[in-house]
C-alpha cells in the first residue's frame, strides 16, 4: 500500500479522520474511556458494514502502519528519565516487577490456557506497560491476527475499568496514604486516563505520584518491543519473514525520550506533541480495528476473558506488594 496513488488513498485518509473525531468526542464525554479504546470499536464497526466501497481499505491499511509509527515516537516526548529517577531506586525496582511478573506471568497463563501465543503477548503487553498503546506497539514485530488485538484492547478496556473503580475502594480499606495510592495506580492500573481516575479520590498529589509511576512503565515500551521482536526471530528463524531487533519507531521513541530529558522543549510543544500523539495513535488503533472480523474476535473471547482477569489478579496483587515493600 505504501505505493498506491494518492487518489486511492483519500477515500480511506478521510474515512480514518472522521473516526479520529468521533472517538476524541466520545472519549471527552467519557473521560475514563480513552480516544484509542474507543477507536478500535469504530473501526470494528465500520470495517464489518456489508457493501463496504474496497477502494477505503487502500487508505485505512496505509494509516495503520504511518500513524502508528509516528504516534509511538511521539510518545516518548511524554517521558523524561529525570521524572522516572525522581521515584527513588525503590519505586523503580518496584516498576521492574511490577512489569516482568505481569509480562511473564500473563504469558505463562495463555499457554496454560490454550491461547494463542500472538493474543497471550498482545495481553501482557497491554497490561503491563501501558495498555492500547503498548499493543499497538508490539503488534508491529508478534506474529498475531487481526482479531488478537482487537480482543487484547478490549481487555485493556474491561478490566482496565474494573481496576479503575475496584482499586480505590480496595486501598480505602487498607488505610493507605495518597502518597501509596498514588504509587499503586500508577503501578496497577493501564491506561492513562484509568490511572488518574483510580487516583482521584486520594486528592491531587496522589495523581500526580499516579502519573509519573505510570509514565515510568511506559519507558519500558522500547526495551519490551525489542524483548519481542528477538523472541520473534528465534521463533521465525526456519522461514518468513523475522521482523527487525529494533524497529526504527522504537528507535525514535528512545530519541524523542532524549530529547524531552534534555529539557529544551517549551511547554507548549510538549503539550501540542501530547495531543498530537492522541490523534495519531487513535487514527491507527481505528485502522486495527477495521480489519478485525467479528466472528473471529467472538471465537476469542471466553479465554481471553480469564486471561485478562489472570492477568489483571497478577498486576494488582505485584503492584500492591512490590510499591508497598520497596517504594
Amino acid at each position: 500500500m505504501v505505493g498506491a496513488p494518492r487518489a486511492v488513498l483519500w477515500p480511506g485518509l478521510v474515512v480514518t479522520a472522521a473516526a479520529v473525531v468521533v472517538s476524541m468526542a466520545v472519549a471527552g464525554v467519557v473521560p475514563a474511556v480513552s480516544a484509542l479504546t474507543v477507536a478500535v470499536v469504530v473501526g470494528i464497526v465500520v470495517g464489518n458494514v456489508p457493501g463496504l466501497p474496497v477502494v477505503v481499505r487502500a487508505g485505512v491499511a496505509w494509516s495503520m502502519r504511518r500513524l502508528l509509527r509516528a504516534g509511538v515516537v511521539l510518545l516518548g516526548l511524554q517521558l523524561s528519565v529525570a521524572q522516572v529517577l525522581g521515584l527513588g531506586v525503590g519505586t523503580v525496582v518496584a516498576v521492574l516487577l511490577v512489569v516482568v511478573l505481569t509480562f511473564a506471568g500473563t504469558v505463562v497463563c495463555g499457554r496454560w490456557l490454550g491461547v494463542s501465543r500472538g493474543l497471550s503477548v498482545l495481553v501482557a503487553t497491554g497490561f503491563a506497560i501501558c495498555g492500547a498503546s503498548a499493543v499497538a506497539a508490539v503488534e508491529s514485530v508478534v506474529d498475531r491476527e487481526d482479531e488478537d488485538v482487537a480482543t487484547s484492547v478490549a481487555m485493556v478496556t474491561v478490566f482496565g475499568t474494573v481496576s479503575m473503580l475496584g482499586l480505590p475502594v480496595l486501598l480505602a480499606a487498607l488505610g493507605l496514604s495518597a502518597e501509596q495510592v498514588g504509587r499503586i495506580a500508577g503501578g496497577s492500573v493501564h491506561e492513562v486516563a484509568q490511572v488518574v481516575a483510580a487516583a482521584s479520590p486520594a486528592g491531587a498529589a496522589a495523581v500526580a505520584i499516579a502519573v509519573v509511576v505510570k509514565l515510568s512503565r511506559v519507558v519500558l515500551l522500547a526495551p519490551m518491543v525489542a524483548l519481542v521482536s528477538l523472541v520473534e526471530r528465534r521463533h521465525r528463524c526456519g522461514g518468513g519473514q523475522r521482523p527487525p531487533i529494533m524497529p526504527l519507531f522504537v528507535l525514535g521513541f528512545l530519541a524523542a525520550v532524549a530529547v524531552r530529558s534534555c529539557g529544551v522543549l517549551p511547554e507548549v510543544v510538549l503539550d501540542g506533541a501530547k495531543q498530537l500523539t492522541t490523534v495519531l495513535l487513535t487514527g491507527a488503533l481505528f485502522a486495527l480495528g477495521f480489519g478485525v472480523r467479528i466472528g473471529a474476535l467472538v471465537r476469542n473471547g471466553p479465554k481471553a476473558f480469564v486471561l485478562g482477569s489472570c492477568s489483571t489478579v497478577l498486576v494488582t496483587v505485584v503492584g500492591i506488594a512490590s510499591m508497598l515493600v520497596l517504594a
